[in-house]
């Protein structure tokens, strides 16, 4: 049988975009050798974004949300698939 990691996803809602993108960025920059994918969503003419990330290392995942979770305006959470082994 065929091994595979787990898919972790990351869901952060962002209640000012324009307030908190930066340290929004800089944490996802830290941690930006861990991200395999990131899609970001905001509907034009609102303050609140929607970012989606995917990563594969249990620790990388459970430090993002940790900061993340820090900031004001910022919630995040986690969503795990996964595989038989």
């Amino acid at each position: 049988m065929m091994i595979r990691d787990d898919h972790h996803l990351i869901g952060i809602h962002v209640s000012d975009r324009q307030e908190k993108a930066m340290d929004v960025q800089k944490i996802l920059t830290s941690h930006g050798t861990a991200i395999k994918t990131r899609l970001g969503l905001h509907e034009a003419g609102h303050g609140n974004g929607l970012i989606i990330v995917e990563m594969g290392d249990e620790t990388e995942v459970s430090s993002l949300l940790a900061e993340l979770n820090t900031l004001e305006g910022v919630e995040s959470q986690r969503m795990t698939f996964t595989h038989e082994k």
